[in-house]
């Protein structure tokens, strides 16, 4: 019973970080899509450029901002899975 709760706790915290680390990249590109869009809308300019481009500017921005500190986010939960693993042995 007391691994069962070790895994569970586990695949909520490897959730939690997922979350953490695709937000800052995920949440820029989702507005610049609804703003391009949104332009799109407005100017019936159905270029499908034109909407990829600016998105995939924004997604490596933020990778260039924020990809250190999910790198960071990633390998800290990493290390402290293999510090558990003796733990589950005893």
């Amino acid at each position: 019973m007391e691994n069962a709760d070790f895994f569970m706790g586990l695949a909520q915290q490897a959730l939690w970080i997922t979350a953490l680390a695709a937000a800052p990249i995920l949440i820029p590109a989702l507005i610049a899509g609804v703003l391009i869009g949104m332009v799109q809308a407005a100017t019936s300019i159905n270029e499908q450029t034109l909407s990829f481009i600016p998105k995939i500017l924004v997604v490596g921005g933020m990778l260039v901002l924020f990809g250190g500190s999910i790198m960071v986010l990633v390998a800290d939960f990493t290390r402290e899975i293999f510090e558990r693993i003796p733990d589950l042995l005893r």
